[in-house]
């Protein structure tokens, strides 16, 4: 939490889920050579074009993907390449060995506490802000903007970030710390506080 005079700021919190992957995961390969590609809720419309985009950019960095539909209605049919629906982020990200995510910053929270590297394509609003943070903690690769994304771009951040260890590294790091915070307890705190004073 970080905190001035009046003003009191949590991360986001994390609550236990039951959900499970879908059956299509079994996991059989090395994680190593799956990553995820989705850019959420505010990249809708165009999907034939950012599906064959994305599938372009992981088969050029010789990885297996998973598309997930988002608003952009991505899919795309292959032995390497699975498309799903809506799938609980704290289930799907630590199996991967890289995500390519639009920045928001529910996504990028979730996958600094996976431990996973990333590669950011902000579309709008809070998003470059949240992409240039994950590349400043050495935990992404510079943010591709929606509107420079190519095949080629993506291709070549993928592979820099899946072959070259200090992406990884650093999101290790990132995921310790956050896993050592306790926002929710320093939350209570605050507000007995505010409510007791």
């Amino acid at each position: 939490m970080h905190e001035r005079a009046s003003h009191h700021a949590a991360s986001g919190w994390v609550g236990a889920r039951s959900a499970r992957l879908p059956a299509c995961l079994t996991w059989k390969d090395h994680q190593a050579t799956w990553s995820r590609a989705s850019f959420g809720s505010t990249a809708a419309g165009d999907g034939d074009r950012l599906s064959r985009l994305a599938v372009h950019a992981l088969r050029r960095a010789g990885l297996r993907g998973i598309l997930q539909a988002g608003s952009a209605h991505l899919a795309a049919d292959g032995d390497d390449v699975l498309t799903l629906g809506d799938v609980p982020h704290a289930l799907l990200f630590p199996r991967l060995a890289a995500i390519v995510h639009h920045a928001g910053a529910g996504t990028s929270a979730a996958a600094l506490r996976a431990a996973v590297p990333a590669v950011p394509v902000p579309v709008s609003a809070d998003q470059p802000f949240w992409a240039g943070r994950l590349a400043a903690l050495g935990a992404a690769t510079d943010p591709i903007p929606f509107r420079g994304l190519t095949a080629e771009r993506l291709a070549d951040a993928l592979d820099r970030v899946v072959k070259q260890q200090s992406y990884t590294q650093a999101a290790a790091r990132a995921a310790r710390h956050m896993a050592s915070e306790d926002e929710a307890g320093r939350t209570l705190t605050a507000i007995q506080q505010l409510t007791c004073a």
